[in-house]
């Protein structure tokens, strides 16, 4: 009960009232500003504003705080003074289980980033939550973390109270640690000028010595805080007294000095009766009634009890009922953010997988693109090959032809100059016999000379080169066989000189039937080779 009644007073401590804008104009400045960072501070504030007045928007704007954070330069630490902003709000109503959640997730961020006074601030809000959850090992924890720190602060008012907190922890669990703390709350004490606070650590320093039976420095450190009452101080700070001195009273069984001072207490809380300080006062006084045997007393603080602790219940129900709500609020707030992110990393995740495929797609037709290129070269190289083995082929069966011509011509010529060396032989010949004998060779030499050798030119020439005389004919039908001689000849790529030793004409002869020839192919562009022309057929 008193532990319930210390967490609250230094909740309500902690609290510094300023001169601030209303909420309504910090939404409407909310409108006109376009970073991200004063964004979430002003959406953190107008939801720790709305927390009480209107719960469903304060956690509107605590969410969109929270999605604006992850657009800041320093999202991760943005992201915790939300979180922390988010555990205010529901350790406001008690809904601790959230409230934890929120911190934590906090306290991950500031330990990552080794954010020293964040930590502290933070661990001091954990271990208050975890000492109302009854978890006094981590609230024990979390207030030494605390302490260390503000050791280094060197800040008198804070360490006191951490203290203070550290001793209450261990009151009832451990005396003489709890003393310990308490002492060195009590010496620092001294050096500050704040009579609540010494209050407070007067008292517990009593309680504790009352815990350990020793009389003589509980009645010392009452006295203590009860010099300080007198002084100016919060009725609630002075009530602490008097309830805690009751309680102690109660104890020794001096019934008369309990009567006195839970009157004073409840007078003290008058204005907030209805509460568990109230309801333990008036219970004191009943027992204390009951055992004095003034029923009619007795009977008037029992039904003051009842009162309150009916009043309590009710509102310890309707205030679970609002905690069960508000956690239900959450899981679901919850299950829709998870269900929603899903939602997105299945949307990324058949995106990728498309990307995946199309990507996929793209290398096998890259591969069956180079794959066909490849063919297409070999099969280039191929017909380049082919193409040349055609053309050596060609050029040999074109010198064959040449040759062959040159043979017949230069065989021909032979035998003509035989037959004329024959002839003048006969006329000097007197012998009637030789003449004869004469006459027969020249008969055998005439029979073997075969005078159409351009005849079996152009067979030969036909069956190298197919449909070139018919071509020829076709298109130029005006084209004499000399002509055509000429056309195979030039084809073969021969020159002047060439044509005029394989044909026995003079060299002139073959320029002039070129001549000719340009003429009947109308061709009047002199860059234009005759043999090229020829070729194109």
């Amino acid at each position: 009960m008193m532990t319930r009644l210390f967490s609250l007073f230094f909740l309500i401590l902690a609290i510094t009232i300023h001169s601030q804008p209303s909420t309504k104009e910090l939404i409407d400045s909310l409108n006109s500003i376009n970073d991200h960072q004063k964004k979430v501070e002003l959406c953190s504030k107008i939801a720790l504003r709305l927390q009480k007045s209107d719960w469903d928007r304060a956690i509107k704007y605590i969410e969109l705080a929270e999605a604006e954070a992850v657009k800041t330069e320093n999202s991760e630490l943005t992201l915790a003074h939300v979180y922390v902003a988010a555990g205010k709000m529901y350790a406001s109503k008690e809904v601790f289980d959230v409230a934890l959640k929120y911190y934590l997730k906090a306290h991950d961020i500031y330990k990552k980033k080794n954010n020293i006074e964040e930590l502290a601030k933070l661990e001091n809000n954990l271990a208050i939550i975890y000492s109302l959850g009854k978890n006094k090992e981590k609230a024990l924890k979390y207030f030494l973390n605390v302490y260390r720190y503000q050791k280094t602060k060197n800040d008198p008012v804070k360490l006191v109270k951490i203290l203070n907190n550290i001793g209450t922890i261990y009151l009832g669990k451990n005396t003489d640690s709890s003393l310990y703390y308490y002492k060195k709350a009590h010496l620092i004490n001294k050096t500050i000028n704040d009579n609540a606070l010494k209050i407070y650590v007067n008292t517990n320093l009593a309680r504790a010595y009352a815990l350990k039976k020793d009389k003589k420095n509980t009645d010392y450190y009452y006295d203590q805080a009860f010099l300080l009452v007198d002084k100016p101080a919060d009725n609630l700070v002075k009530a602490f007294v008097y309830e805690s001195f009751s309680e102690y009273k109660l104890k020794e069984k001096k019934y008369d000095d309990v009567i006195v001072n839970a009157k004073k207490a409840l007078e003290l809380c008058k204005e907030n009766s209805y509460s568990f300080s109230g309801l333990n006062l008036n219970k004191m006084l009943y027992q204390v009634y009951i055992n004095k045997e003034d029923y009619k007393n007795a009977v008037y603080y029992f039904q003051q009890y009842n009162a309150i602790n009916d009043s309590i219940n009710v509102e310890e129900k309707a205030v679970n009922l609002e905690r069960i709500k508000l956690e239900q609020d959450y899981k679901v707030r919850t299950q829709i953010k998870t269900l929603t992110e899903q939602k997105k990393l299945f949307k990324y995740s058949i995106v990728g997988l498309i990307l995946v495929v199309g990507i996929l797609i793209l290398i096998i037709l890259l591969i069956k693109y180079r794959n066909k290129n490849i063919k297409n070269q070999l099969e280039q190289e191929k017909l380049k090959t082919k193409m040349q083995d055609l053309k050596e082929n060609l050029k040999a069966k074109n010198m064959v032809l040449i040759g062959k011509a040159m043979s017949e011509i230069h065989r021909t010529d032979s035998i003509n100059e035989i037959l004329t060396d024959l002839k003048q032989i006969k006329l000097k010949t007197i012998s009637k016999e030789m003449q004869q004998a004469i006459d027969i060779v020249l008969k055998r030499l005439e029979k073997n000379l075969n005078t159409d050798i351009w005849k079996e030119f152009e067979i030969s020439f036909e069956q190298v080169h197919q449909s070139f005389f018919d071509k020829l004919k076709n298109d130029y039908p005006s084209l004499t066989p000399k002509d055509r001689r000429l056309c195979a000849l030039l084809y073969l790529d021969l020159t002047t000189k060439e044509i005029s030793q394989i044909t026995g004409q003079s060299f002139k002869a073959i320029e002039n039937a070129r001549t000719r020839l340009r003429k009947k192919f109308d061709l009047t562009n002199e860059k234009v080779n005759l043999s090229t022309h020829l070729n194109t057929f």
